[in-house]
């Protein structure tokens, strides 16, 4: 998409810090980090979320991700690290071309996700996991 910012950055048309990449994706240092050595990881081609992506690209992203995980905690002396992945407006997602956050952590560091977790009331377990069961195999390929 020629107004993707990203794709404009895996095409060579804007400027970045790569850190790493292969015939799925560009691996970048994010110009406003969380923490040093945050790291975007890049699909090459244009998919806005993770169901539109294909399923060789995302396999080849796990990869890579693992390898930027182990890597980055490396260089930052990190303790551990966040991978975060959002898909659409509504969740975080500020740029609609698929990519994975790498951020590394340290024990005190000042990174805060604000979650506010809930609790289910009586029943909606079952009722919300039957749902998701049968969306999810409503999208399996049949052979």
């Amino acid at each position: 998409m020629s107004e993707c910012i990203f794709c404009k950055i895996v095409a060579g048309a804007l400027p970045a810090e790569k850190i790493a990449e292969d015939s799925h994706s560009v691996a970048i240092l994010d110009i406003n980090p969380i923490s040093p050595g945050h790291l975007l990881l890049l699909s090459r081609s244009h998919h806005e979320t993770i169901a539109e992506t294909p399923d060789d690209t995302l396999r080849s992203m796990g990869a890579t991700l693992k390898l930027l995980a182990t890597g980055v905690m490396k260089a930052t002396a990190s303790e551990g690290c966040n991978i975060l992945q959002n898909n659409h407006a509504c969740s975080g997602q500020a740029i609609p071309h698929i990519h994975f956050h790498v951020i590394p952590r340290k024990t005190g560091d000042a990174v805060r996700f604000n979650w506010q977790p809930k609790k289910y009331g009586q029943g909606e377990t079952q009722k919300i996991a039957r749902a998701i069961r049968d969306a999810v195999a409503a999208c399996v390929p049949r052979k």
